[in-house]
């Protein structure tokens, strides 16, 4: 018998595991995903401890100060969220009491200057925007006519007056005649008429000279005030007409100058009084934009009935206008002084915060706590307020940041004495309150784990 062949399904002498060997793959697979879970969670546990110690810290401050107040944020009332505000300090003194209201500036007196005769316009003396004294010749008009009725008048005259010294030579005769008996008494009289006809016509020739005269000197147009010229209404060579419709040209009387304005009704009575008693009450008048005063004045007087349509009453005030700074037509904001309260506690009308127990304001007290206070108001305009009640002299109030507080809240208190307006047109301060613990916790909270390990806290 020849040898046996080996055994296919026995063990290999080479000691080679057949070929594809799935089992020893399937092994490492398995290796490698239980590696992947491991890392996950150690990432897992890593990133939620680290998250975990850095809330400890924010809103208490430091891991020591929280560890003895507990984890978690804290309440403002508690003590524990300290909040940024502006405060200012009261103080005493008086508050005056503006009425205000919507004016337009008014010429005190305004002359549309024409001429008072017919002719061509020769020259013109003055420049458009020119400020013009009273009798200042301003237009020359055509006076040559009026010359000729001139001379034709005293010529009438000149005659008239010859005649008139004959008749009364003769006059004379006839009464030594009527005396000797000579002529009748008829025609002595009638040589008296003839007299008195003469003196007539004489009279009636002189007044001929002076309207000649005259008309001569309207030839010249003067300026019946003094105030600013317009523009120029007719140019040299036109002729003009005294009864043109239209004027030569048209004189502002700008110093003084007036200006008319509004107020309700309601503060008719104080108004009137002051007045009835002699006082000099002040105006001052602002731009359109009631920012910038433009010039001060004294109110002149009260129109004498009430607008029924809208309830306010008109007044009157007058300005010196010494640096022409209003102009006629020009409208401006008019703040009138009708009083002034003595000896209030006066606070910025940004602290005044009106609830369900009234009107109040945060005080700042010992250990930089807000504490809502109750006060009386007495007088109040537009960026002040007087206190009659509530506050003393000297407390600090909160005039920013309201929104965040309640009563015993913590406070970073800073002081702005410049506000400057924003874009929306509010007052904010011009230095902002310092960071505060919460602040630095929120950054940290941005910046991620790396902030936390530049410190050493990421440890």
């Amino acid at each position: 018998m020849g040898h046996l062949s080996a055994n296919p399904m026995g063990p290999n002498p080479s000691g080679e595991r057949p070929l594809g060997g799935e089992p020893d793959s399937k092994s490492h697979r398995w290796l490698w995903i239980v590696a992947l879970a491991v890392l996950i969670a150690v990432g897992f546990w890593y990133f939620r401890g680290l998250r975990t110690s850095t809330e400890a810290q924010g809103p208490g401050g430091s891991g020591g100060a929280s560890a003895g107040k507990g984890p978690g944020r804290q309440g403002a009332g508690a003590g524990g969220f300290v909040v940024p505000v502006v405060v200012a300090s009261a103080q005493r003194g008086d508050l005056p009491v503006y009425f205000n209201g919507l004016g337009t500036v008014t010429a005190f007196n305004t002359v549309t200057v024409r001429s008072r005769v017919d002719g061509q316009i020769t020259k013109i003396n003055f420049t458009e925007g020119q400020f013009v004294h009273q009798g200042q010749d301003l237009v020359d008009i055509d006076s040559r006519p009026y010359q000729v009725q001139l001379e034709q008048a005293e010529g009438q005259l000149a005659k008239d007056q010859a005649q008139l010294r004959d008749v009364q030579v003769n006059y004379e005769r006839y009464q030594l005649l009527y005396k000797e008996g000579v002529i009748p008494k008829q025609q002595v009289d009638t040589q008296g008429a003839q007299v008195g006809q003469f003196e007539g016509s004489i009279k009636g020739d002189q007044g001929a000279i002076d309207s000649a005269k005259l008309q001569i000197v309207y030839s010249h147009v003067t300026a019946p005030i003094s105030g600013r010229v317009g523009l120029r209404l007719v140019d040299v060579g036109n002729i003009v007409h005294a009864t043109d419709s239209t004027g030569l040209l048209v004189i502002t009387q700008l110093q003084p100058i007036a200006v008319i304005f509004s107020l309700p009704q309601d503060q008719l009575p104080q108004v009137a009084s002051k007045l009835q008693k002699g006082d000099q009450l002040v105006v001052d008048a602002y731009d359109r934009d009631d920012s910038t005063k433009i010039e001060s004045g004294k109110l002149l007087t009260i129109d004498n009935q009430i607008d029924t349509a809208t309830g306010t009453y008109k007044l009157k005030a007058v300005f010196n206008n010494d640096r022409n700074t209003l102009f006629p037509n020009q409208f401006v904001n008019v703040h009138l002084l009708a009083d002034v309260k003595k000896n209030l506690v006066i606070v910025p009308a940004s602290a005044i915060q009106r609830g369900p127990q009234g009107t109040y304001v945060y005080v700042v007290q010992n250990g930089n706590t807000a504490k809502i206070q109750t006060v009386t108001i007495a007088q109040s305009s537009a960026d002040k307020v007087g206190l009659s009640a509530g506050v003393n002299p000297g407390d600090s109030v909160v005039v920013d940041g309201q929104d965040k507080l309640q009563d015993g809240s913590k406070i970073n208190p800073n002081t702005s004495t410049a506000p400057t307006p924003n874009a929306n047109g509010a007052q904010q301060p011009t230095s902002q309150p310092g960071n505060t613990h919460a602040d630095a916790a929120a950054r940290r909270r941005t910046q991620g784990p790396q902030a936390d390990r530049s410190t050493g806290k990421g440890q």
